[in-house]
């Protein structure tokens, strides 16, 4: 069985989680965190504590926490009523001061007892109200020519007394600066007409003296001017001088220098002109030479293709004509072969036969017999002459095909180029003739071939074809060589 959580287990697992979680989010709640811009103020249980930069947990109803600002604090410091210098000059000020609390624990406890519980709008009045009591007593001190001319010192001395006060609340000048200085009796303004006087008065007279030097210096530079111009004239006119001749000899050299370079260049135009000429006809004379090339590398292609075809006509003549003539001839013989078997045979069986009709009628059936076979004998014999007559016959009947059959491809060309250098070197002559003289030589070739297909040689067959229709010489008759016997 399967292991089962009772319900009680996981609803006090349940409730655990939740409090954990409940507590968990009571603590964050409670826990608090100071940043960089302020200071957490911690009173209650365990006294006063300044938390700066981290957090700490408050606790509820024993602990209170409030924030101070650290941030920089920039007021104007402008009194609504003017201010009296040390001549008694009625002047109005404004200013502009940084201030921020310490940022030591000790200062920040000082300003937490003066402005914890304040608004910022309240702690700013306070601020103010001391930084203008400061700024009245030190202006009482001063003229306006120092307020006016020297605003730093002014701002330095106002640092160096408000740092006293300020620090009696935790606090510290980061910067004081005036703004603007005015007073109703334009003291400030007249302050410098004097000066403005003076100034424009040696202005005027450094002018007069400045005029007065430019009028010496002009009749000086004038003077210097005229005495240079003539100087200058002078070595002008010796420079034109020098120079023109200096010019001529450079035209001159020029000219000789340029008629140089004339003659120079016409030598190289003459050689190279002559020089294309000689290279010109070099290459004519390479164009020539390859067309020379050319031409009878075409010729001998061209007797290479005549020949090509005329051994392809011998081959096709061969495998065409004389073949046949051979089977012919094979198949003429086999015939007569078989004929001569035949009557052999017929005479076997008759002799046979005639044996056995008994002894009597032996030797009229052996006579007529041995006739018989004489006589086929003599007509095998005469198959045989006939079947090499027809033979003869036949070759000598298709040699005329063989020699139409070698022109036929004559006929078939419509146009041939004969490329002639002169008499052939073995005189048989050249141009159309040398063409016939190949067919003649070709056709002069057959009997040959017709040798080499019969076995026999051209006369013995001839000899043969005239001992047609002579009679042979004739046997004794072994009849009558009998009797006598």
């Amino acid at each position: 069985m399967p292991f089962e959580i009772p319900t009680t287990v996981l609803v006090i697992s349940g409730l655990l989680i939740l409090t954990i979680l409940l507590l968990m989010a009571v603590m964050a709640k409670l826990y608090r965190k100071a940043g960089p811009h302020e200071a957490l103020i911690v009173y209650g249980f365990g006294g006063t504590k300044i938390v700066k930069g981290h957090g700490k947990i408050i606790y509820p109803m024993v602990q209170t926490v409030r924030g101070l600002s650290l941030e920089l604090m920039s007021f104007d410091v402008a009194p609504e009523q003017d201010l009296y210098t040390k001549q008694g000059v009625a002047v109005n000020v404004e200013a502009v001061a940084q201030i921020k609390v310490k940022s030591d624990d000790e200062s920040i406890k000082t300003a937490a007892e003066q402005f914890l519980t304040k608004t910022p709008a309240d702690r700013q009045g306070l601020i103010r109200l001391v930084a203008e009591g400061h700024l009245r007593g030190i202006i009482g001190q001063l003229t306006v020519e120092e307020i006016v001319k020297q605003p730093e010192m002014v701002a330095e001395r106002m640092r160096s007394t408000c740092a006293e006060d300020m620090n009696k609340m935790g606090l510290e000048v980061i910067s004081f600066t005036l703004k603007e200085v005015k007073d109703k009796n334009e003291y400030i303004t007249n302050m410098g007409r004097p000066d403005v006087a003076r100034i424009k008065r040696d202005a005027d007279m450094a002018a007069a003296e400045a005029e007065r030097d430019t009028a010496i210096r002009r009749a000086e530079a004038t003077r210097a001017a005229a005495v240079a111009k003539a100087q200058a004239d002078q070595e002008r006119v010796m420079a034109e001088t020098q120079s023109m001749a200096k010019q001529a000899e450079a035209e001159r050299d020029l000219e000789i220098k340029r008629a140089s370079y004339k003659e120079t260049v016409k030598k190289q135009e003459a050689q190279a002109d002559k020089a294309y000429e000689i290279q010109a006809n070099i290459m004519q004379q390479q164009v020539t030479a390859e067309a020379v090339k050319i031409k009878q590398v075409e010729r001998e292609q061209e007797i290479k293709v005549q020949d090509a075809e005329i051994l392809r006509r011998e081959r096709e003549l061969i495998a065409t004509v004389l073949k046949q003539a051979e089977v012919e001839r094979q198949r003429i013989q086999t015939l007569a072969e078989a004929e001569k078997q035949r009557l052999i045979m017929e005479a076997e069986g008759h002799a046979a036969a005639t044996r056995t009709q008994g002894e009597a009628e032996a030797e009229i059936v052996f006579k007529k017999g041995d006739a018989e076979a004489r006589a086929m004998n003599v007509k095998a014999e005469a198959y045989q002459e006939y079947n090499q007559a027809a033979v003869v016959d036949k070759l000598l009947s298709g040699m005329p095909e063989v020699v139409r059959a070698l022109a036929s491809p004559l006929s078939n060309v419509d146009k041939i180029t004969i490329v002639s250098t002169g008499s052939g070197t073995n005189g048989d002559g050249a141009g159309m003739s040398r063409v016939t003289g190949d067919m003649v030589n070709i056709a002069a070739q057959i009997p040959a071939l017709f040798e080499t297909l019969s076995g026999m040689k051209m006369s013995e067959l001839m000899s043969k074809i005239r001992g047609i229709g002579v009679e042979p010489p004739s046997k004794p008759d072994s009849s009558k060589a009998a009797a006598k016997d």
